[in-house]
């Protein structure tokens, strides 16, 4: 009877908060929401209307008294009370019958948050119901995640390009030694895209247009056989809607600008690596992690440039909030991780 009241009030979750998705790990059952960290309103109210998925089919589609909108950008919080929202809602659908029951909950944070993106972040939570806040760097989460021996004297290297940032981090000793936090990643791809094709084809497309280009037929490198994918927009001459081919090669050139700007934070950060742990990395290689490390090429790529070995995790996009489940297991072991 005490354990079976233990594990019913056991509903501690982990959540990996990002600008283009959420993800929650409730402890004993794995992750059990992956949705798009979209709300959509009604503009007059403020009343929500949808979350997660369901606002992501509104996107771009969405009339006068809608309003569609993503409450995180560069992967902070940027409009305080629609996050608090979006959060209540996600903690409540993975309660159940825990309504009565506050969760402890950790969360993953960008390397270069602000204490006062910090705050914002913890009061969020404890405002969407939550008993303890505990928050952790999405890097150290990644490499906890994917099993790096963090707390050991070894160096690991870890790159999660997320939605809203890239984090490139040293890890050793249960700490971050070395670390770049960039505005640079999938959403900054997928304005690259939207420019290329208004300047080059003269065509509006969306950011989710955008969005499916970049995942369909996007690359970091040149590929052994080019690929070509339809693309819907709007003529900027016209003004009537049309559709065209893209080219893989395209896509590339509208990617570069951002994907050097990855390329060369990464060398920033080997740079300041201190030289045993630079040896480390040289042995065991660069972790990628993160939606961001799917895009083709772009392990080669970051070969060819630092001639160090790189990996792509499994399952990269679940990296980060499944290091959020470990430490939720034994959050006393971890407690050096934790901020």
């Amino acid at each position: 009877m005490a354990f079976f009241f233990s594990s019913w009030l056991s509903n501690d979750i982990g959540i990996d908060l990002g600008t283009a998705n959420t993800l929650v790990y409730v402890k004993g059952e794995n992750i059990v929401v992956d949705e798009p960290s979209i709300v959509a309103l009604d503009r007059k109210s403020g009343k929500l209307l949808a979350i997660g998925r369901a606002a992501k089919e509104m996107m771009g589609r969405e009339n006068p008294d809608i309003q569609v909108v993503r409450p995180l950008r560069d992967g902070v919080i940027a409009d305080f009370d629609v996050t608090e929202e979006m959060l209540r809602f996600f903690i409540k659908k993975v309660q159940k019958n825990k309504l009565l029951v506050r969760p402890r909950i950790v969360i993953c944070v960008p390397s270069g948050v602000t204490p006062v993106e910090m705050r914002a972040v913890r009061e969020s939570a404890e405002r969407a119901g939550a008993r303890e806040v505990y928050l952790i760097k999405e890097p150290m989460a990644a490499a906890i995640g994917i099993g790096l021996p963090v707390e050991e004297p070894v160096g690991s290297m870890v790159i999660d390009i997320g939605g809203g940032t890239t984090e490139i981090a040293v890890i050793a000793l249960s700490g971050i030694v070395t670390w770049r936090s960039l505005k640079t990643a999938g959403d900054e791809l997928n304005e690259g895209i939207v420019q290329f094709l208004k300047r080059k084809h003269n065509l509006l497309v969306g950011e989710r247009s955008a969005e499916e280009i970049k995942c369909a037929i996007g690359s970091a490198g040149p590929l052994e056989q080019e690929l070509q994918h339809p693309c819907r927009g709007l003529d900027m001459v016209s003004s009537i809607p049309k559709t065209i081919i893209v080219d893989s090669s395209e896509v590339r050139e509208a990617l570069s600008e951002a994907v050097d700007s990855i390329i060369d934070s990464v060398r920033q950060t080997l740079e300041q690596t201190p030289p045993e742990l630079a040896a480390d990395i040289l042995d065991r290689g660069i972790i990628m992690t993160g939606g961001g490390a799917l895009l083709r090429g772009l392990d080669r790529r970051l070969v060819e440039e630092t001639s160090l070995p790189v990996i792509v995790a499994d399952d990269p996009l679940t990296c980060v909030v499944r290091g959020t489940g470990k430490v939720l297991g034994n959050i006393s072991a971890y407690q050096k991780v934790l901020m």
